[in-house]
């Protein structure tokens, strides 16, 4: 089992039909624009990306959250943690919407430009070796990657902190690779 971390087409973001995210789009609008912001309308890259980004989040989490613990205040842990939605929109606070899913009872919306530079700040005590993990790009590279022996043997070669808790590694490398994507490529990120 596990929860799964990927990324939301723009026909998935404003779609209503099951798997859609309409009504959260919808709200999110309403609520920018309550705030005097504009609208979020994901990249057109986002509906014609070749890759996609799926990554399942199923290693413990006890390790990565004592490193939050250690080097983020709790505003910022739950700004890292807290969203259920994630948006390449910069956002000073995020944003609860009244829309349930098979997880939560609300959806929290938060901006990949918060939740990547406490992202990298966790990466810095941890020496994360980025060049060495996958960019993820398709379904399961990067978990794959941590789960199936190639940080081991990266471990072995580049040995840190990092490889001292593989498991705060991963969800540190997962945040991180997830804000990045969702700029990069101009879409949403959700849990599903």
């Amino acid at each position: 089992m596990g929860v799964y971390l990927v990324s939301v087409d723009a026909r998935d973001w404003f779609g209503q039909e099951e798997g859609g995210h309409g009504d959260t789009a919808s709200a999110l609008n309403e609520e920018l624009r309550r705030r005097g912001l504009p609208p979020y309308l994901p990249a057109e890259s986002a509906t014609r990306a070749r890759n996609w980004f799926e990554e399942k989040a199923s290693p413990s989490m006890a390790g990565f959250a004592a490193l939050c613990r250690a080097h983020l205040t709790p505003d910022e842990q739950e700004t890292l943690l807290g969203w259920t939605v994630l948006v390449p929109v910069s956002l000073d606070r995020a944003v609860a919407l009244p829309i349930g899913s098979a997880y939560v009872d609300e959806t929290v919306v938060a901006g990949a430009p918060q939740v990547l530079a406490l992202a990298e700040r966790l990466a810095r005590p941890l020496d994360l070796p980025l060049d060495a993990i996958p960019e993820t790009g398709g379904n399961l590279e990067m978990t794959n990657w941590f789960l199936d022996g190639e940080a081991s043997a990266a471990a072995a070669a580049r040995p840190g902190p990092w490889a001292d808790d593989p498991e705060a590694a991963f969800y540190t490398a997962l945040y991180l690779r997830a804000a990045r994507y969702a700029l990069r490529q101009g879409c949403p990120m959700t849990w599903s």
